[in-house]
C-alpha cells in the first residue's frame, strides 16, 4: 500500500506561503506596497485594509504613493500610516499620499537579519511537528499491519527526502531576503 503524503505536502506548501508573508513585511532598502499590509483605516464606520481606500504604487525604490479614491479620507489615511509605526515620513499633495522610507543603518540591517532568521526558525520548527505527525502516523499504520516493516523504512526515506527538499527551499529563501537586506 502507498502512503499518501499530499497532507504533509499541503503543510509544507502552507509553511513555505507563511514565510514568504513574513519575508514580504520586513522592510529592506526598497519601498514595496506590501509593507502597508497592516495598515487598517477608518473608512466609513468600519476598519478597512489601505487597499481598499486607494491605489498603492511604487514611486521610486524607497517613496510610495497612495492615491485615495475619495479625498476626504486623505487625514484619516495619513493618521492611520503614522500610527502604524512604520517609521516612516509622510507628505501629502492635493491628489495623493507619499510615505518615504529612510535609508536602512547597518543596525538596523543586523536587526532585520535577525528577525528574518527567527522566522526561517520558526518556519522549521512547524515543518518539524509536520515530519513527526507523518511519520507517527506511518508507526501507527505499520502496528495496525497497513505497512509491512520494510514498508515503514521505505516510507520514512521519501518522507526525509521530501522534508529535505523543503529545508532546501528555507533556506533558499533565507539566503535570498538577506541578500536583499544587505544591499
Amino acid at each position: 500500500m502507498a502512503y499518501n503524503f499530499n497532507l504533509l505536502k499541503a503543510e509544507i506548501k502552507e509553511i513555505e506561503e507563511w514565510l514568504a508573508r513574513e519575508f514580504s513585511a520586513i522592510r529592506t532598502g526598497r519601498a514595496t506596497p506590501a509593507l502597508l499590509d497592516g495598515v487598517s483605516v477608518e473608512s466609513y464606520g468600519s476598519r478597512v485594509s489601505l487597499k481598499q481606500v486607494g491605489a498603492i504604487g511604487v514611486e521610486d525604490p524607497r517613496t510610495l504613493r497612495i492615491t485615495l479614491w475619495d479625498k476626504s479620507q486623505m487625514r484619516g489615511v495619513e493618521s492611520a500610516v503614522q500610527a502604524a509605526n512604520l517609521g516612516v515620513s509622510i507628505t501629502s499633495d492635493s491628489v495623493s499620499l507619499r510615505i518615504i522610507f529612510p535609508e536602512l543603518t547597518a543596525d538596523k540591517r543586523k536587526i532585520l537579519n535577525k528577525v528574518a532568521n527567527e522566522k526561517i526558525e520558526q518556519a522549521r520548527i512547524s515543518l518539524r511537528q509536520a515530519r513527526e505527525k507523518t511519520w507517527n502516523d506511518i508507526q501507527a499504520k505499520e502496528k495496525s499491519g497497513e505497512v509491512s516493516e520494510d514498508e515503514k523504512f521505505r516510507l520514512k526515506d521519501e518522507l526525509q527526502k521530501i522534508i529535505d527538499s523543503a529545508n532546501q527551499y528555507l533556506n533558499e529563501a533565507g539566503k535570498r531576503k538577506q541578500t536583499e537586506i544587505e544591499n
